[in-house]
């Protein structure tokens, strides 16, 4: 999405942190809080003590994250579809946001690939419908949750930066380009006059405890470790910019501060750690090490739709305008994904695991802000 104001400085927290008293009372929109990216963002802001308003359908899957974690007595949890616009009109007006966050989607390629009406009109439609019923409502900041998958062909081994052209292989990668492009029509034809703040974040694969999506790599392998059958990969080779659900959320709690701060289109911003851009195979490894107890792994999985086969993200724009970085390499995002999908099946508390790690996240993060700053 391009920018339709000049970038300047100060639209950054100190240091790159999130901001407690940015977020404490300010009332917040989540759409999605359902879904598994969502209910860990609806988790730290109810920790920061935001005044959290969720919109979703019901959790696509049992177990759920925000079944496990009780989520929907934590924060004013509203059920409804993005594609219907009254509904959805109902909740901005309950929840009289502040920040819009909108994560609502039909998040799976493979679904996509199968349902690929139902795919664009929950991710189109549903972005359109939240952007216009925003304009309307003039909250502080309004930010759109993408995906890596919005760019088009690889440039070779280089991550893909935000202002490469989008493009897709896929419907779900076609639905969230589609998504970008509607973002910067509405910034361009209405929130920069309305001083609203507009931003797109786009992830990578993220992971972390509490997914129990079909046919994705993690939740996929924590149901085969877990009944000690293999874990079949479809495409083994394929290359993704692999991140912790923490550092997606960080990201978006980043970008929005200084969406607000801005009070216009800020553009969109790629969020990923450097250096986590590996395969498939190699991650799937990395799992079952940690896994333990004979993880198998084989490499006949059915691979009956199109994928890229190269995504990594250059996240430079956030690290030099926002100080955004991710305290956790690869090794210690297998390990902390690991650890709370043990320790929930072992019947530990879910809500206590997730705040044990948002803090151990935070405090990782200010321990290298410190780190650096003393040489």
């Amino acid at each position: 999405m391009e920018d339709v104001v000049s970038r300047g400085a100060g639209l950054g927290s100190p240091a790159g942190l999130v901001e407690p008293g940015f977020w404490r009372g300010r009332k917040v929109l989540v759409t999605g809080h359902t879904g598994f990216i969502g209910g860990w963002l609806s988790a730290w802001l109810h920790a920061l003590q935001a005044e959290v308003t969720g919109f979703a359908l019901p959790p696509p899957t049992v177990p759920s994250f925000h079944d496990l974690t009780a989520l929907g007595r934590r924060v004013r949890s509203i059920i409804g579809d993005v594609r219907t616009p009254a509904a959805l009109a109902d909740a901005f007006a309950t929840a009289r946001p502040d920040v819009v966050l909108h994560l609502a989607a039909q998040s799976l390629v493979r679904t996509g690939n199968y349902e690929p009406v139902e795919t664009f009109s929950t991710n189109l439609m549903g972005t359109v419908n939240v952007l216009d019923i925003a304009r309307r409502h003039r909250p502080d900041a309004v930010l759109l949750m993408t995906s890596d998958k919005v760019y088009g062909a690889s440039r070779g081994s280089s991550g893909h930066v935000e202002d490469d052209a989008l493009g897709a292989v896929e419907p779900y990668g076609g639905s969230k380009a589609c998504c970008e492009l509607a973002a910067e029509a509405y910034g361009h034809s209405y929130f920069g006059s309305a001083h609203i703040g507009l931003a797109t974040v786009r992830a990578g694969n993220v992971v972390g405890g509490g997914d129990w999506g079909e046919h994705r790599l993690i939740p996929d392998a924590v149901r085969a470790f877990s009944k000690g059958d293999r874990l079949r990969l479809r495409r083994p080779a394929a290359v993704r910019p692999w991140q912790h659900v923490l550092d997606a959320v960080s990201g978006v709690l980043l970008v929005a501060q200084a969406t607000a701060r801005r009070g216009g289109p800020l553009g969109a911003w790629n969020i990923g750690p450097a250096g986590n851009a590996t395969t498939v195979r190699e991650m799937a490894e990395r799992f079952g090490a940690e896994w333990g107890g004979g993880a198998a792994i084989s490499d006949d999985g059915p691979a009956d739709f199109p994928e890229a086969e190269f995504l990594a993200l250059d996240a430079s724009r956030a690290r030099r305008e926002l100080a955004w970085d991710s305290p956790w390499g690869v090794d210690e995002v297998v390990r902390a994904t690991a650890a709370w999908y043990k320790a929930a099946l072992r019947g530990e508390e879910a809500w206590g695991l997730t705040m044990r790690q948002i803090e151990a996240y935070q405090a990782e993060r200010i321990r290298c802000v410190e780190s650096a700053a003393a040489g």
